[in-house]
Formats: structure tokens, C-alpha cells, sequence
């Protein structure tokens, strides 16, 4: 009778998302790679009202729809996943926002993130790799001790230039934090940024900060800067 209940409960969560799709959202999300037309405003009310719900996250996960497993994000908890159960849900979420929210949501709670950083750092597959940097930038920032910030330059000066898009910006981010967030690496990561011009050219809308390393790095100092 219970599984009969989770089945009924997926369904209907199932069917609500899918009366919630608007195709003109879903066009410009697929523009950047998320096929999926559920405004996020309104999948986090969804979560907000069902809680936390590991079984039923994990029975929206498998459906594999985008809208369904960012849902899954926000009602899972991080810590009941095992290490190659993060892995795999890497290696198979393909849209961006859910890589981003699996990331930060999940992974970065998880027991297992360090072991993973690891794992995913140099992985062959540039997507993977992508959210290996994106826990090494957390690291930067929040736990420095033990990294070898030189040797993570080392790296972004050679490779940064040519990675594919998403391991670029993730490599583009790392930069950034170290300029920011280490005074004695500062000079050399603007230095690197000016060099490669990796995202110079991007578009920022107004009152943001471009995501171009020097600009962005010198604008986060400069904040730091005025609060003191």
C-alpha cells in the first residue's frame, strides 16, 4: 500500500510540473541548454511545500526530465547518497542547471565532496572535470589549506584557453576566487586573465560584474576594500 502511495504521490508531482511547463520559457531555457519550461520560482514553492523526501527525490531523479530532477535537488538529502551515487548522478545530468544545483546543493554537503573533488578534478570528460574545479574553487575560498594555488595557475594558464565551454568557465571561476581571495597569487591570476581574454567579450547585463578574471576580481576587491 505505501509504494502504491509513493508511485500515486511521483505521478501527481509529475503531472503538476508538467501543467506548469510554458513553452516560451522552455525556449529560452533550451537556448542555454536546460530543456525544461518550469519557472524555478515555482518548482522551489513545490519543494517548500513537499519538504524533504529522499525516496520521492530519488523517484523524480530517475525519470531523467530536467524539471523533475531539479525538483529532486531541492526535496533529497544530500548526505543519504553514497559516494558512487554522486558520481553516477554526474555523469548523467547533462543539463546545466541541473550539474549546477547537484553541485552546490548536494555535493558540496555531501561527506564525500572532498573524495570527489578529487576524483572529478582531471577527468577525462570535460563536464565532469567542470564540477571537479567548481569544488575546488569552493575550496579556494572557504579551505585553501593543502592546495597548491601556484600549481592550480600552472594549470589554468595552459589549459583555460582551449577547455571546452563549461570546463573554461568552471577553470575561468577558480582563477577569479584565487585573484580575489589570495592577496600574494593576485598579480599573476590578473596577469593570466589579461593574457588568455577568456570571457572578455562576454555580455553583462547592466549593474553586473563581468565574469572576465581581471575585471571581476578587481571589482570583488575593490568591495572588500570599502567594507573595511
Amino acid at each position: 500500500m505505501a509504494e502504491t502511495t509513493a508511485d500515486t504521490t511521483l505521478l501527481e508531482v509529475m503531472a503538476e510540473l508538467a501543467a506548469l511547463d510554458d513553452p516560451r520559457a522552455r525556449a529560452v531555457n533550451e537556448r542555454h541548454g536546460d530543456d525544461h519550461g518550469v519557472n524555478l520560482s515555482a518548482l522551489r514553492a513545490i519543494a517548500k511545500r513537499l519538504k524533504t523526501e529522499q525516496d520521492l527525490a530519488i523517484g523524480l531523479w530517475e525519470t531523467g526530465d530536467t524539471a523533475a530532477r531539479l525538483l529532486a535537488l531541492l526535496i533529497c538529502r544530500p548526505k543519504a547518497f553514497d559516494r558512487d551515487e554522486l558520481d553516477a548522478m554526474v555523469r548523467e545530468a547533462r543539463a546545466p542547471k541541473v550539474l549546477d544545483w547537484l553541485v552546490n546543493y548536494v555535493v558540496k554537503k555531501s561527506p564525500h565532496t572532498e573524495e570527489l573533488r578529487q576524483a572529478w578534478f582531471a577527468d577525462s570528460d570535460p563536464v565532469v572535470a567542470a564540477a571537479g574545479w567548481a569544488l575546488t574553487s569552493e575550496r579556494v575560498t572557504k579551505q585553501p589549506e593543502g592546495l597548491d594555488l601556484d600549481a592550480l595557475l600552472d594549470i589554468i594558464e595552459a589549459y583555460m584557453a582551449d577547455a571546452p565551454d563549461r570546463l573554461q568557465w568552471a577553470m575561468n571561476t577558480c582563477l577569479a576566487q584565487i585573484g580575489i581571495a589570495h592577496p600574494e597569487q593576485r598579480a599573476r591570476a590578473i596577469e593570466i586573465g589579461e593574457r588568455l581574454e577568456v570571457l572578455k567579450d562576454y555580455p553583462t547585463p547592466p549593474n553586473c560584474t563581468s565574469p572576465f578574471a581581471p575585471v571581476w576580481i578587481a571589482e570583488m576587491v575593490r568591495r572588500q576594500n570599502a567594507r573595511t
